[in-house]
């Protein structure tokens, strides 16, 4: 999957957008439609074709959840992830409603996957703090939030069946201010309720330039990795085989994205 569409403010500044765009246009790039969203299924079995263990970010260019993508889609990548299962998969929305409704019904299975993860963005208090509220109501067994970027005070948070929680800042030009107070709010309630905490970065437009550290040190909790051993190549060539009439052999699949708007006024 690439591309997405803007639905809340953490969208403004979007990393994936602005280097999607830089190859709009660019004949045979990966991106030559730029950010505009797509299907790929040629990549969907790529996992099962990776020996060794790896963490996996589901999807860093794109929402899974967001509306164009049908059902039947995210049912496929469940079934990769479910069955390549030497992995570790973190899956990544703004879409915490969607997510919630399919968790529940068709990926069941998948909710209850101890290697799987299943988190939502948690920007600020009116978009992301009740996104917090549907992954809660969510049957996954591991959950987690994505609070980047921070863009105010979130105050209290209620982090009950909360495995993790990840804090940064906005970076890149235009990048928005993030509070050391804001943050240390969050570390200390992380603290509290026993939540693994990571602090990613303060970001900034030279982002490496102010580092990750936190009152003096970094933070890199996280939960316990479950994954089963890494199979043979002979086990992992079969599994592609048998899962390969589940995916389609375009390389590209447009989506139709024309009764969603494009972009939305982000302050």
């Amino acid at each position: 999957m690439r591309g997405c569409v803007k639905v809340s403010p953490g969208c403004k500044h979007c990393y994936a957008e602005t280097f999607a765009e830089r190859f709009r246009g660019v004949a045979s790039h990966p991106y030559a439609e730029g950010f505009t969203p797509r299907l790929v299924p040629n990549k969907l079995l790529e996992p099962i074709r990776w020996a060794g263990p790896k963490k996996v970010f589901v999807n860093s260019m794109s929402d899974l959840f967001q509306e164009a993508v049908p059902d039947e889609y995210i049912s496929i990548v469940a079934t990769v992830m479910l069955r390549a299962n030497w992995h570790t998969y973190q899956v990544l929305t703004k879409r915490a409603e969607r997510l919630g409704h399919l968790l529940a019904t068709t990926l069941r299975e998948a909710a209850d996957a101890k290697h799987i993860w299943w988190g939502v963005s948690v920007e600020d208090r009116k978009f992301g703090i009740p996104r917090i509220s549907s992954l809660r109501s969510a049957p996954a067994r591991v959950r987690f939030l994505s609070i980047e970027p921070l863009l105010e005070d979130l105050g209290p948070i209620n982090l009950g069946g909360i495995e993790w929680v990840i804090v940064g800042g906005e970076s890149g030009p235009g990048a928005r201010r993030m509070e050391p107070e804001w943050v240390t709010s969050i570390q200390r309630q992380c603290a509290r309720a026993r939540v693994p905490f990571f602090f990613k970065q303060w970001g900034g437009v030279q982002k490496a330039k102010f580092g990750r550290l936190l009152n003096g040190r970094t933070y890199d909790d996280m939960p316990q990795r479950v994954a089963s051993p890494a199979p043979s190549r002979s086990h992992r060539d079969a599994l592609t085989l048998a899962l390969t009439p589940l995916v389609r052999s375009d390389a590209l699949v447009p989506i139709d994205i024309r009764p969603l708007p494009r972009r939305i006024a982000a302050p």
